[in-house]
């Protein structure tokens, strides 16, 4: 069965205060998404709509073609692993996978605990008194094993440490080829990151800012440099990110279709066309109050 997520037209208030504002989405099923924002921009929010955690104020999110808010149904095939607190948790590692395997459908006890060694988690050690990397690493076990065909890891990696990261990274890539599902990744540590995504979803202040395949998307960012009224002018009919001066140089980070004919024409002029990071180029296009526009469409 597919599992798509559909967001149509969705709005989230706290009172007066809207989250999430019209957004819509389509995530195609078997892909690892990279969702990034700055904090407040409503990504938390979206995840715990997919997880159905929390009902819409307007619209509506369907997995499956199913609505998912109160549906045993669709809860059942969507994991959502994020920081928790577990300062009154008394069960131990063991206990917390024997309850993983017993109500998750898909859970893989044998790949959980490959898992567990992988990453050193004492089997009967309460979990209140693991350390938090040790927690974190504990719930990202649960996640992977748990094998959902939505899988959402919200900051998952809080409290690790970068070999342990790595490690998570390693082996989400490894068991996503094994048994392809949908991943999403709510992530800060875009730049470490980057290569585990095959498409970005950026939201800014409560709306969808972009949605691209990872390689579109670094296709369409680019720096240009040279001498300063050359870039000016080469530049001037684009969408501008930022802009740098050094004496008479300047550099121009643009956003859009840089065709090769228009590549061939930077050359002639003797500028140089580099490569912009996703991390770049996100901090570039939320810098604004409402973002860049994107396809004529003020975001």
């Amino acid at each position: 069965m597919s599992y798509d997520v559909d967001v149509n037209q969705v709005t989230v208030k706290y009172g007066s205060f809207e989250a999430l504002k019209r957004v819509s989405l389509h995530l195609e099923s078997g892909k690892i998404y990279g969702l990034i924002g700055r904090n407040g921009a409503g990504k938390s929010t979206l995840l715990s709509l997919l997880a159905s955690f929390r009902e819409p104020t307007e619209g509506k999110v369907r997995i499956g073609g199913r609505e998912a808010f109160e549906n045993r149904d669709v809860m059942s095939q969507v994991t959502l692993v994020y920081e928790t607190d577990y300062s009154e948790e008394t069960e131990k590692v063991k206990g917390m996978l024997e309850a993983a395997e017993r109500y998750r459908p898909h859970f893989d006890r044998q790949y959980a605990d490959e898992l567990v060694e992988l990453f050193n988690l004492p089997l009967e050690k309460q979990v209140k008194k693991l350390s938090r990397g040790m927690q974190a690493a504990l719930n990202v076990t649960i996640g992977l094993a748990n094998r959902s065909p939505i899988t959402i890891f919200d900051e998952a990696y809080l409290g690790m440490d970068a070999p342990t990261r790595e490690i998570f990274y390693k082996k989400l890539l490894e068991d996503h080829a094994k048994h392809p599902r949908t991943i999403i990744l709510s992530t800060h540590l875009v730049s470490e990151m980057e290569y585990l995504f095959e498409e970005v979803v950026i939201i800014h202040k409560g709306n969808v800012l972009l949605q691209e395949p990872m390689d579109r998307l670094m296709e369409r960012g680019a720096s240009i440099t040279g001498p300063d009224q050359v870039v000016e002018d080469f530049c001037s009919d684009m969408t501008q990110l930022s802009t740098q001066r050094l004496g008479g140089t300047k550099s121009v980070v643009v956003y859009g279709e840089l065709t090769e004919e228009k590549r061939r024409e930077a050359s002639q002029r003797g500028l140089e066309v580099g490569p912009v990071s996703l991390q770049d180029l996100f901090i570039h296009l939320t810098s604004g109050e409402k973002g860049v526009e994107i396809d004529g469409t003020s975001k």
